[in-house]
């Protein structure tokens, strides 16, 4: 039953709220600032080199060697030691942040809770994490996957830049099928710069994350995954309606299936889904990646200082 839909003709399609109103975007704001301080430090990611020259923090010495800068001569060095050393700095590079959102059928299941559709709430997260991204001036690319990378917003810096990321997820729809192993490869055969890479998914997909995970690890990025679930999804039998004789229609693959709902059957799913969100943790912690379960009624500014917290914990 996992990512069924039960079908109710005569129930109309509720409209989504405008995702990214006013109200939202100074939300934005607020949250980047707060962001600042939940985070202070160093961050999961980031990449630190040696470089001759004007760096940000001293690091070590070496041996002059004929073609370097005199102007990085350590002529104080050279005072004491008569040894002619050049001086090198730790600089650090700009982290590269990739946000993968899930955009297959399953994610947008009206929902039966009050909060919002998964695919909703997906984007709103994922607007928010580019957003705090690109006011630290890292480099963002957005891109959108089902059975492959179909959609992506090139790497943007800056967060003059937030603008284009909202018209990229704005009118994006669920359709298709899930293949997590597949849109992964998809995505590092790109060529994308290593980095972080933010996956949000409901992760209703039979042959799991750990494939997926490995082609990220050996891709050498760092994964990190947010698992996206509706209340009532893993829940169903808060719902006094979900009972009895129903046709329930698999969001993705489009059959069918009549089934008589009883509490038994509602406990059996209800540990699969369990068994789903447990398994996709596990992974997780085997393939030392980042994780955050996220229910579709916690809200979305919340969730991210949530996450944006634990990658701090980790780096």
């Amino acid at each position: 039953m996992l990512g069924w839909l039960r079908r109710r003709p005569e129930e109309p399609v509720r409209s989504e709220p405008e995702l990214f109103d006013e109200a939202f975007q100074k939300r934005l704001e607020a949250l980047a600032l707060i962001s600042r301080r939940a985070v202070s430090g160093t961050r999961r990611g980031e990449r630190r080199s040696k470089k001759t020259g004007g760096g940000i923090e001293f690091a070590d010495h070496r041996d002059y060697a004929p073609g370097d800068d005199f102007r990085f001569v350590d002529w104080n060095a050279y005072g004491r030691s008569e040894r002619l050393l050049v001086k090198l700095f730790q600089e650090e590079e700009d982290l590269s942040v990739h946000v993968l959102l899930d955009a297959s059928a399953s994610m947008a299941l009206p929902a039966r809770s009050g909060a919002p559709t998964k695919l909703a709430h997906a984007k709103r997260l994922a607007a928010a994490l580019a957003y705090v991204a690109l006011a630290g001036l890292d480099r963002v690319s957005v891109s959108t996957f089902q059975g492959r990378v179909v959609d992506r917003l090139p790497p943007e810096r800056g967060r003059q830049r937030m603008m284009r990321v909202l018209s990229f997820l704005r009118p994006l729809t669920g359709k298709g099928v899930t293949d997590l192993g597949a849109a992964m490869r998809s995505f590092v055969a790109r060529g994308e710069r290593r980095g972080l890479v933010m996956v949000i998914s409901d992760f209703y997909d039979p042959s799991g994350v750990r494939g997926a995970l490995d082609v990220l690890r050996h891709g050498r990025f760092d994964p990190v995954l947010l698992h996206v679930w509706d209340p009532i999804e893993a829940r169903p039998s808060r719902d006094p309606e979900f009972f009895g004789d129903l046709c329930l229609v698999d969001a993705e693959q489009e059959s069918s299936r009549e089934v008589t709902v009883t509490p038994e059957l509602l406990a059996r799913y209800e540990a699969a889904h369990q068994a789903l969100r447990d398994g996709v943790a596990r992974a997780a912690a085997e393939k030392q990646a980042l994780h955050a379960g996220i229910e579709t009624s916690e809200a979305w500014d919340e969730a991210v200082l949530r996450v944006l917290r634990l990658a701090r914990v980790a780096g």
